[in-house]
């Protein structure tokens, strides 16, 4: 387990116990103050919260094992051509929408296990730094920041795009039925 997650995983079971104990306390008579109790619950509450985010979701490392492309836009058609799907997902580091597609839709085991299949060919484009290139890509679509979410198929060639906000329905709609 990661060092970070046992760490407030401690600390999180420290602080229910002293609010158990100080409501406990409270309830026989003791004076404790009902600030101290709801101080403790919010950083409970916060500490919980921080563990979630950074937790490691089931199907992140499936996620991890799938081949990306660096986002080559004069390739997408040639993988056309070849009967093979392309889906682009442009993002950056910085962008907590672009961290909240991946963790909702993106790393989910569904849409995992429908990129792993051999018709498709995932290209990413990464706008942590600026990218006069992958800007000038997004300017096609006008599309100016991240994410940027598109989906090219036989039915698609001049792509799909994706709505910012991403769900599992929206890109499996998008993607062609298995063949």
């Amino acid at each position: 387990m990661n060092s970070i997650l046992l760490v407030s995983a401690l600390t999180l079971g420290l602080l229910l116990s002293l609010l158990l104990w100080l409501s406990y306390k409270k309830a026989r008579g003791n004076q404790i103050p009902t600030l101290v109790l709801v101080l403790l619950l919010v950083f409970a509450t916060i500490n919980g919260a921080i563990s979630y985010f950074i937790y490691p979701k089931a199907d992140a490392n499936a996620y991890k094992e799938l081949v990306w492309q660096p986002l080559v836009p004069q390739l997408i058609a040639s993988r056309l051509a070849q009967g093979k799907t392309v889906f682009v997902d442009v993002s950056a580091d910085w962008c907590n929408i672009c961290k909240a597609n991946k963790d909702r839709v993106l790393h989910q085991a569904v849409v995992v296990e429908r990129f792993k299949d051999k018709d498709m060919v995932l290209m990413r484009g990464d706008l942590t730094q600026s990218d006069a290139r992958i800007e000038a890509y997004l300017a096609r679509y006008q599309a100016y920041g991240v994410p940027f979410n598109i989906v090219y198929s036989q039915a698609h060639p001049n792509g799909l795009v994706l709505p910012r906000v991403l769900s599992i329905e929206d890109l499996l709609t998008a993607l062609p039925p298995r063949g």
